[in-house]
């Protein structure tokens, strides 16, 4: 199983593929969709023609992405979330169904604890799937959402019993 997770940025949009086979993770590729400073419009349909493109190259069978969470500006939150639409908008346009996780839950799977620092996550990233260096920031977190989307669904197929996962659809 291919799975895609999603940092959602209006600026910059991190992302990270996985490929789990059975308990194993294994890393595939990782990046982020930059926006510029151009208008937020033109920085929305940057992140939606670059999350359709990994889609559409990587043909990932599950999309995860992290839940909004509201800090001290409103505004922020609100552009937050209009990215995080967009993303979603592409998954389901491409037959993707949407898993969304809250950054304590991605903490949790990935280091152990939901308080952890972000130099925690990109450490923890690094080393559970054996890269060289660590991950740019909004990659190792958009790769930490894709790990903790493999934990989970895995224990829920297995609580299950569902033998696999085609294109977001279990059998």
């Amino acid at each position: 199983m291919i799975i895609l997770g999603i940092d959602p940025g209006s600026r910059i949009t991190g992302f990270g593929i996985i490929k789990r086979n059975g308990q194993k993770i294994e890393y595939v590729v990782s990046g982020c969709i930059r926006t510029g400073d151009g208008e937020l419009p033109e920085r929305l349909k940057k992140i939606f023609d670059g999350v359709t493109e990994l889609i559409q190259t990587y043909q990932p069978d599950q999309f995860a992405i992290e839940q909004v969470f509201m800090g001290k500006n409103a505004d922020s939150a609100l552009k937050l979330g209009q990215a995080r639409g967009v993303a979603i908008v592409a998954a389901v346009n491409n037959g993707l169904s949407v898993a969304e996780y809250a950054p304590r839950s991605i903490k949790q799977a990935v280091v152990g604890k939901g308080g952890a620092l972000k130099e925690q996550v990109q450490h923890m990233v690094q080393y559970l799937l054996q890269l060289p260096g660590k991950p740019q920031a909004d990659a190792a977190d958009a790769l930490a959402i894709a790990i903790c989307h493999a934990h989970t669904s895995a224990g829920l197929a297995a609580q299950a019993g569902i033998t696999g996962v085609s294109r977001g659809r279990m059998r």
